[in-house]
């Protein structure tokens, strides 16, 4: 007996990203110990994300020509300016007008975290969805909103100054090398393509796996409401930004989400300046939180711009032929 798995996870909004990821938070919630059984069962499911979407990253690049990068880059550049200036923004602020202990029971820290990234693997999987080759490649560029790079500058507290730019070039060199592969052999564009899909589920669950819903109960109230502000002001921000610059379609929302690697963030931060410690454990369990939350909603926003667009077209399609057929009539008169 045939069960449509794939076909009922894709009528989701960015469906190959979020149900893995629930499916690996549940088991995680209710069996933490399950995938701790060594070999390769716990090296995919559980440990696999970051060297999957290290090969995912090289996937996509390879998608990107040389000859068509101009609007997938203008794209990328676009939303990651729109992230990090409003998490900077928001870092700042708060860091000037409240100290290092934030506001809402959020520190700055974990405002910049939770604003300036971006879940690639969810971006993609609604690019894939809702949007075209060049919204897709521009992951390539979102995707270095990962990690702690952004959030350490923004911070500019005791200890950071030594920046990271190393972990900068670890992640765009998977990007350049399938950038480079697919611009040399047309081939290996196309191999490295069918890769590109059948990764997303995969690191979707580990990530997944690695997360509980018991850090929603731990973050409370201030851990949902970042969650929800980072799809609601980032997701409508890039959307508004992107129609205003001329590139007005619902996929410019999908930056609405949090990254799943910035759950080692604090502790990078806490590392560089001790005075972040007191702030580790809660600063975590809130990002934790984001990200889960961000994942649902993201999506839901990216679907429903989307509905609201092609509702509009059709409105814009038919009162464009009422008017072709009364011109036609008043001719005929």
């Amino acid at each position: 007996m045939q069960i449509p798995i794939l076909k009922t996870m894709k009528k989701f909004p960015g469906g190959l990203m979020v149900v893995p990821l629930i499916l690996g938070a549940i088991l995680n919630t209710f069996f933490p110990n399950a995938l701790l059984i060594g070999g390769f069962t716990e090296a995919l499911f559980k440990n696999g994300a970051t060297p999957l979407i290290a090969m995912f990253l090289c996937c996509m690049g390879a998608q990107i020509s040389f000859n068509k990068a101009g609007p997938t880059l203008k794209k990328g550049f676009i939303s990651l300016l729109t992230k990090f200036g409003m998490g900077a923004a928001l870092c700042i602020v708060i860091g000037k007008l409240f100290g290092i202990g934030g506001i809402l029971g959020i520190t700055p820290m974990v405002w910049m975290s939770a604003f300036s990234s971006v879940n690639t693997g969810l971006y993609v999987a609604l690019a894939d969805q809702f949007g075209n080759k060049d919204d897709v490649g521009a992951g390539a560029i979102i995707a270095l909103t990962g990690g702690a790079f952004f959030t350490m500058i923004a911070l500019g507290a005791s200890g950071l100054a030594n920046i990271p730019f190393l972990s900068m070039a670890a992640v765009i060199i998977p990007v350049i090398v399938g950038f480079i592969l697919g611009n040399l052999d047309e081939d290996m564009r196309k191999f490295l393509g069918q890769g590109q899909h059948a990764l997303i589920p995969f690191f979707a669950f580990a990530l997944g796996s690695n997360m509980d819903f018991a850090s929603i109960i731990k973050a409370g109230l201030p851990g949902l409401l970042l969650g929800i502000l980072v799809t609601l002001v980032t997701g409508l921000g890039s959307y508004f930004i992107h129609s205003i610059l001329g590139n007005k379609t619902a996929v410019s929302a999908a930056v609405g989400s949090t990254g799943g690697n910035q759950l080692a963030t604090p502790l990078v931060v806490a590392t560089a300046d001790a005075t972040m410690k007191p702030f580790l454990v809660m600063a975590t369990a809130q990002l934790a939180t984001a990200i889960i939350v961000t994942a649902i909603l993201c999506p839901l926003l990216v679907g429903f711009l989307d509905k609201r667009a092609k509702k509009q077209l059709a409105t814009n399609e038919d009162e464009s032929d009422t008017t072709k057929s009364q011109t036609i009539i008043a001719e005929k008169l």
